[in-house]
């Protein structure tokens, strides 16, 4: 019988023993370990053995053993080996070496192996070897980009991975990028290459873009991936294309993307895949950044109301998610007064400092909208964009918009796409004409079409697969597709006879919700170019010409009327009133119309809740009453989760707003809130001291009142709502005075020291050491007597130990802050807390033990000659440190220019 059995079952009393064939593990270095042994130390094959080979020979043998399992080993322990061959140089060059002639192997498993080791051997290299540059680039930097190439599925998406983290940790040189990984990325996005390596191929490069100089994108990548966007053979590589599109637009700057890329984005716009669209759509404001005004306004905004008005609802819900970001891509700090600082707050503008050169947002020149055309909107809300962050960010200080979930495969709901021959020409052809193409407000007959939706809200099914094929009007679509702007404005009359023989075209089919997204925009369309068509008795050629930028110029409104009757504006008055395209904004507005939650969306109130304080910001203050109907609506939404947005960030539109605005029209709202759900209250609560500090004093007073209700909540087990009662008090103190914080906010500070719980405790001590400086700092000394007093008697005296351990750690914070004068500590704090060194529990001691020895006793006033106080500290001090419990011992000793030990275990 083999004394040395490979394997060995027992089973029933019975001794089994079979040969697996695997002799060399034995000598591999494993023998001493079960095989269900989690310790196993990879390199124990290094070890010597009875074959009397080197290290480095016993790694050649098993390296390129004929045992695959052998071989994989060795590739999972390349790190270790490396650090066992690190102190010498030669040695460390032949592991290197065996490292490249292993990743030739023949087995996956193995290169995958050792594919996975790659960026943990990088990061080893570049932390311990001076050298790290040249041998990473000689050995490791080839087999990544071999492996980009490899027959097999693993080890190719392995590679891929590794290549990503190695960018992403700057270990990659930029002359390896250009010469080495880049051509490989080049050379499998050829037409000619495989589909499925090239698929993988550009979705790698969409990513590594990201981490790439400008330089390098726009001379090496830049050129395919504008060939790549007009695959017509692969819809995947196309739609990999829209969805970083954005990314590749923000690395090479402005005049790139509207040389090269523009037009690429068109034809990815009007793709004849719904979810190459709807990648577009959502990648739209980061295309936007990277354009230039007059290119955002004549360009980019009829594309979007093509996408909104899209015949696939997936397309519009998507645009309508973005259209808030977009729209905040028009804001000008010149105009609004106000700018984003790095650390995404937002700040107002000194006047005499308003430069837009300053800001990194696109501008226009100073605008005023109040003339715009807002009194025949309906219904009005706008759609989710970042309200916390510069138009030019794609959010930091607040969450990205969240998009519905669909699934990727192009055939969901391909009957959008296919069922008709509207989308080619409405989309291409008319949206985008209509907007560049006269100056007049394009105002939606929201009343009309909300009407109409109601009526066909009961027949709606996203799956209308019976549904009558939709008329042939390309025909007519042909008359106005890519008409020049001063075509429109001398042709008004004939564009209009074009625009409703398509409305009566559609007509017969306004029982389909996708038909009545088209026909809205029509309508305004329409209404736009009557009101371009010159009058009978005025001449067509008098009226001065504008730049095609001009799309929206200032329509007729209460604001521009007088006693006399209206004013007409100069073409210089009418310039400075182009904030945003009129389309887009009533597109907005009618984000809260109930019928959008139907054909649309179910929570586009919500996403219009997110993104209102952008478009806020970019409209300005001076034209809050484009807005404030749909604040006011969204503000009473029934859903919680809109009023919940509002609340989160009714404190940023305040800044914009402006202290009188805020006070008539946000103060109303916000006290709603206050006695909204819990859900919707904490929103309020996170951002309560950002939100009072911009009241007058005399209406931030009122609220002292109100702090008090936060203590109460719908569900008591809500800790931390509470805990961030503390936080957000803890900030308000300076904004009221020290009466008013001795009369209001010090109650609420007890009662919160007294919480169940712990961490709710221990963020209210801090808030009464708060309290306690104010009373100190404003001179009040008879105040902060009566409220030590009152800490004395219900924490120092408190029957439970946790009252007795909290005026410990309350002693110590207001030593370590300068709450007050030493003297007075030690006259009315001091002999209270040196009472609490004999407590019988010895966590109480361990705080005592911590407060005198780190803080109390390092006050340059208790080491002066004379100090009253001395004697008495140091004998309660030697006391604690012959205490019976180990803990007070260790803190009365411990030398307190050590780390202070946290010891929030012991509480």
């Amino acid at each position: 019988m083999d004394p040395h059995p490979s394997n060995c079952f027992i089973l029933s009393g019975l001794s089994l023993y079979f040969e697996d064939g695997h002799d060399d593990l034995d000598d591999f270095g494993f023998d001493d370990y079960g095989s269900e042994c989690d310790g196993i130390r990879i390199t124990a094959f290094l070890d010597a053995g009875q074959d009397n080979l080197t290290p480095l020979g016993r790694l050649e043998k098993y390296a390129f053993s004929e045992n695959v399992f052998n071989r994989q080993i060795v590739a999972r322990g390349l790190l270790d080996v490396l650090r066992e061959f690190s102190d010498n140089e030669n040695d460390f060059i032949s592991v290197m070496e065996t490292v490249a002639r292993m990743s030739e192997d023949g087995e996956p498993t193995v290169r995958a192996e050792l594919m996975e080791q790659v960026p943990n051997i990088a990061m080893f290299l570049h932390e311990s070897r001076p050298n790290f540059p040249a041998a990473f680039s000689r050995y490791l930097v080839p087999i990544v980009v071999r492996y980009l190439t490899d027959p097999n599925n693993q080890v190719r998406k392995t590679s891929q991975a590794a290549l990503l983290v190695l960018l992403e940790q700057g270990l990659i040189s930029k002359a390896d990028m250009e010469t080495k990984v880049c051509p490989v990325l080049l050379d499998l996005t050829e037409p000619s290459s495989d589909d499925d390596y090239k698929i993988e191929a550009v979705a790698i490069m969409c990513k590594v873009v990201t981490m790439l100089s400008k330089d390098t994108v726009e001379h090496l990548l830049l050129p395919r991936f504008c060939d790549l966007c007009s695959d017509a053979r692969l819809f995947q590589v196309r739609k990999v294309c829209a969805a970083n599109f954005g990314e590749f637009c923000s690395i090479v700057g402005q005049e790139a993307t509207e040389k090269l890329l523009m037009a690429k984005f068109f034809d990815l716009c009007s793709d004849s895949l719904w979810g190459i669209r709807k990648a577009c759509a959502e990648c739209f404001m980061m295309v936007s950044n990277s354009t230039s005004p007059e290119v955002r306004r004549a360009k980019l905004s009829p594309l979007f109301i093509s996408l909104i008005s899209d015949q696939s609802r997936w397309v519009r819900q998507a645009a309508f998610q973005s259209l808030g970001r977009f729209i905040s891509t028009f804001a000008n700090p010149s105009s609004t007064g106000l700018h984003f600082r790095e650390d995404g707050a937002l700040l107002e503008l000194p006047r005499c400092t308003l430069d837009g050169s300053s800001y990194s947002v696109t501008y226009f020149s100073n605008c005023s909208l109040n003339s715009l055309n807002c009194s025949n909107i309906t219904g009005c809300h706008t759609e989710r964009t970042i309200a916390h962050t510069p138009p030019n960010q794609d959010g930091r200080a607040t969450p990205s918009p969240e998009h519905v979930s669909t699934a990727d495969g192009e055939d969901m709901h391909n009957f959008d796409d296919n069922h008709a021959s509207v989308p080619g020409g409405l989309q291409g052809g008319y949206t985008r004409t209509v907007s560049n193409s006269n100056g007049r407000p394009m105002t939606t007959n929201n009343t009309k079409n909300t009407k109409e939706k109601e009526q066909t809200d009961e027949n709606f099914n996203s799956f209308n697969y019976w549904r009558s094929p939709l008329p042939d009007i390309s025909g007519e679509l042909e008359m106005l597709s890519y008409n020049c702007p001063n075509s429109m404005s001398s042709h008004g009359k004939s564009t209009s006879d074009q625009i409703q023989k398509v409305l009566d075209c559609l007509q017969p089919h306004m029982d389909d919700p996708d038909v009545q997204a088209q026909v809205q925009v029509l309508s305004a369309a329409l209404k736009a170019a009557q009101l371009d068509s010159p009058a009978d008795d005025s001449p067509t050629d008098d009226s001065p010409t504008e730049p095609q930028l001009e799309v929206m110029p200032e329509s007729t409104s209460e604001e521009s009327t007088s006693e006399e009757g209206p004013s007409e504006e100069s073409p210089s008055e009418e310039s400075t009133s182009n904030v945003i395209p009129q389309q887009l904004l009533d597109q907005y507005l009618s984000m809260t119309d109930p019928a959008r939650a139907q054909t649309v969306d179910t929570e586009i109130a919500k996403h219009c809740a997110f993104s209102l304080p952008g478009v806020a910001l970019t409209l300005g203050r001076q034209n809050w009453h484009c807005l404030k109907d749909t604040y006011e609506t969204l503000a009473t939404d029934v859903q919680w989760k809109v009023r919940r947005t509002l609340a989160f960030s009714i404190h940023e539109l305040a800044v914009i707003l402006g202290d009188q605005l805020t006070a008539a029209d946000l103060v109303p709202i916000f006290n709603g809130f206050l006695k909204d759900l819990d859900e919707v209250r904490i929103g309020v609560l996170k951002h309560l001291y950002d939100f009072l500090k911009l009241l007058h004093a005399e209406k931030r007073r009122e609220y002292l009142y109100q702090l008090q209700e936060f203590m109460v909540t719908d569900n008591s087990r809500n800790w931390r709502f509470r805990y961030e009662l503390a936080e957000q008090l803890i900030l308000i103190i300076e904004l009221y005075s020290h009466y008013d914080v001795y009369d209001y906010l010090r109650q609420i500070a007890l009662t919160l020291c007294s919480d169940k719980v712990s961490e709710v405790r221990w963020i209210s001590y801090k808030l009464v050491v708060e309290i306690l400086q104010k009373l100190y700092a404003c001179g009040a000394d008879d105040l902060g007597l009566n409220f030590i007093n009152e800490l004395t008697v219900r924490f120092c005296h408190c029957p439970k130990w946790v009252g007795r351990q909290a005026f410990a750690f309350i002693c110590q914070a207001i030593v370590e802050e300068d709450c007050m004068p030493m003297e007075q500590f030690s006259q009315h704090l001091l002999p209270s807390l040196l009472s609490l060194s004999s407590d019988p529990v010895a966590n109480v001691r361990v705080l005592v033990a911590k407060a005198l020895r780190q803080s109390v006793m390092e006050k340059a006033y208790f080491k002066e000659p004379g100090c009253a106080y001395s004697d008495e500290l140091e004998e309660t001090v030697m006391a604690l440190q012959s205490d019976k419990d180990r803990d007070v011992r260790f803190f009365a000793s411990l030398d307190p220019n050590k780390g202070l030990m946290d010891t929030a275990p012991l509480i």
